[in-house]
């Protein structure tokens, strides 16, 4: 099983070589803003339908280890990192998990091969053998990134009738190299991205664990909120979740229980036969969570929209 990642106790050397992090944005005033309740749960519903639309492929980045590989490796086929052999290959992952300390070469290996299997990467033909043989990212796993993209820019939207969404979405194909980059520079350089609270880490620690947590939320009956201390929701039967989330019956009773021991979240009542609520600790974590990656992605279109092309000269394009 991928473990969750630990704080790191310094910067990895990549982070202290990053030249292009967006500037901070403060992150306790998109929080205090009265409608980012609402971009939360938009957020919440938005990414727990999206990964319907291709399960398995979505799964191979459900746990946060792989999510940060995943985009270290997309990252890494637009603008090498950190002085790594340019070019996307097994090889060049596993010295990308080492050096942003993300995950041993033997799992980034192990990720590359998964990612290959199930048609995440493409092999690229160019007479290259081995470890060095080079790679893609598919044209599905590309709009899946985009659509992500899109959810977080939407919920950005709700906060400041913005038009992030509307310049995203119809651009995505040229935007996307200039932005990726970016917003994997600053993902790998937040201590609160890295390592969220230990209510999050519970679900993110296990695979399809985000898109449960993503359900819990989505699901908190927002009549009631906010000002109480629990939130109900209207998820009652843990067989429901791990059907909905592709998790076995015992996978997520054993997380919900680890959940429950924490006093992230219980039953109203008799379990399986009332409402689940979750507490207000976990829902900040998630919302605390969701914040961090709305500044870094509003900073990164801006700086990709501002352009971002004359900074990454020689990236590569959608293909």
């Amino acid at each position: 099983m991928e473990q969750i990642i630990e704080r790191p106790a310094s910067a990895p050397p990549f982070a202290r070589q990053v030249a292009n992090v967006p500037p901070p944005r403060d992150v306790g005033n998109l929080i205090a803003q009265q409608s980012f309740p609402r971009a939360v749960f938009f957020l919440a519903s938005g990414m727990f339908e999206a990964h319907k639309t291709s399960p398995r492929t979505a799964a191979l980045f459900a746990t946060q280890q792989r999510w940060l590989l995943s985009h270290a490796a997309v990252a890494h086929f637009f603008r090498p990192i950190g002085g790594i052999e340019p070019g996307l290959s097994r090889r060049s992952l596993g010295l990308l998990g080492t050096f942003l300390g993300l995950s041993s070469r033997n799992t980034a290996y192990t990720f590359f091969e998964e990612s290959m299997k199930y048609g995440v990467i493409q092999l690229i033909d160019d007479g290259a053998v081995g470890h060095g043989r080079l790679a893609r990212p598919s044209p599905q796993s590309l709009s899946l990134l985009a659509l992500w993209y899109n959810l977080h820019f939407q919920a950005l939207d709700l906060l400041d009738d913005g038009q992030r969404y509307a310049r995203f979405s119809t651009q995505w194909e040229s935007l996307l190299p200039l932005i990726q980059p970016i917003v994997a520079d600053a993902l790998f350089f937040s201590s609160q991205v890295r390592a969220p609270g230990p209510h999050y880490r519970i679900f993110t620690s296990i695979d399809s664990g985000g898109w449960l947590m993503d359900r819990l939320i989505a699901g908190v009956d927002q009549e009631s909120f906010p000002g109480q201390d629990r939130y109900l929701t209207d998820v009652r039967s843990i067989t429901y979740l791990a059907r909905s989330t592709g998790l076995s019956n015992t996978h997520a009773s054993r997380k919900m229980s680890e959940a429950q021991s924490t006093g992230a979240l219980g039953w109203i009542g008799r379990p399986g036969y009332s409402p689940i609520w979750i507490s207000r600790g976990f829902y900040e974590e998630y919302a605390q969570f969701q914040a961090q990656k709305l500044v870094i992605l509003d900073s990164a279109l801006a700086k990709a929209s501002a352009g971002g092309s004359s900074v990454f000269q020689g990236g590569r394009h959608c293909e």
